[in-house]
């Protein structure tokens, strides 16, 4: 836990908090993909990451940002970055049809996810996924299944549906840790013998952990990240249960004039947000 004092503000940093690996990874192929100078068109499918400072920063470099409907429209010899959530399998398949050079830059937590649903559904098992519905990871996981599948998102979803013997359940990466377990305990008291898989991400729970060391130690608590991002949302969520002046930014200009005044602020950052956001943040504050 890191301690700053400038002015007025005394600034708490979480001890994790900004980038995970997959999504620094992405980032990474990124920079050397708009980098490249071999006259290729080049393009992003779906935003990178949840994180609009950073997909617009490859746009104004000239990566043009697509949605799976503008695929078809792609031209042979081009190069496309897949997002860090994945696409489906339908896309990577036309795209290497196409002959343009793919850049792959799904997280390998969820690349094992995809590669797990399709083994276990190829074995003739019901896969229920735990997951935002709409959220690009769990469709692109989900297009992996050769079978049966459910996506669900609480433990009244489970309730509607029948679950076969063989059933295999296993999660979005940047889900609630505290639903999935309702969800897996429900599901395991109808079908002892399921298959669970605990696929949450690691560095989600790192940084809510590192999160809730700040409670009783601050005045005040600071998000930083974008606010399409799952597990940008879920910090937020604990941070307004362990402190009362809570805000969310994408950035220092969506800080309230009012943190200014408080005497101490603790600082958090989702996986997608880079760490010269936090550095400009927190030099806000202190300097203030």
């Amino acid at each position: 836990m890191l301690i700053y004092k400038g002015g007025k503000v005394k600034v708490i940093r979480a001890k994790i908090l900004g980038f995970c690996m997959g999504v620094r990874s992405a980032v990474e192929m990124a920079e050397n993909l708009v980098n490249k100078n071999d006259g290729k068109k080049k393009f992003m499918l779906g935003p990178l990451i949840h994180n609009s400072l950073v997909v617009d920063s490859f746009k104004n470099r000239g990566m043009e940002v697509i949605d799976t409907s503008s695929v078809n429209k792609v031209e042979k010899d081009s190069s496309v970055l897949i997002q860090a959530h994945g696409t489906t399998s339908d896309i990577i398949n036309m795209l290497k049809e196409k002959e343009v050079e793919v850049f792959n830059a799904t997280c390998p937590k969820v690349m094992l996810n995809q590669r797990r649903v399709l083994e276990w559904s190829e074995k003739g098992f019901f896969v229920i996924i735990t997951g935002d519905k709409n959220h690009s990871e769990v469709i692109s996981v989900s297009s992996y299944v050769n079978g049966d599948f459910v996506v669900v998102e609480n433990v009244d979803d489970v309730k509607k549906i029948e679950i076969p013997e063989k059933s295999v359940l296993i999660s979005q990466t940047t889900f609630s840790p505290v639903e999935f377990e309702k969800i897996a305990n429900f599901v395991k008291s109808k079908v002892p013998d399921i298959k669970i898989f605990n696929s949450i991400c690691s560095a989600t729970q790192d940084r809510q952990k590192s999160l809730k060391e700040l409670e009783g130690k601050v005045d005040g608590i600071i998000v930083i990240g974008g606010k399409n991002s799952a597990n940008v949302r879920r910090l937020f969520e604990m941070a307004s249960m362990i402190c009362k002046n809570v805000v969310l930014v994408e950035s220092v200009a969506d800080i309230p004039s009012e943190f200014l005044s408080i005497e101490t602020v603790g600082i958090t950052a989702g996986a997608s947000t880079p760490d010269f956001i936090i550095d400009e943040v927190e030099k806000f504050l202190i300097n203030s």
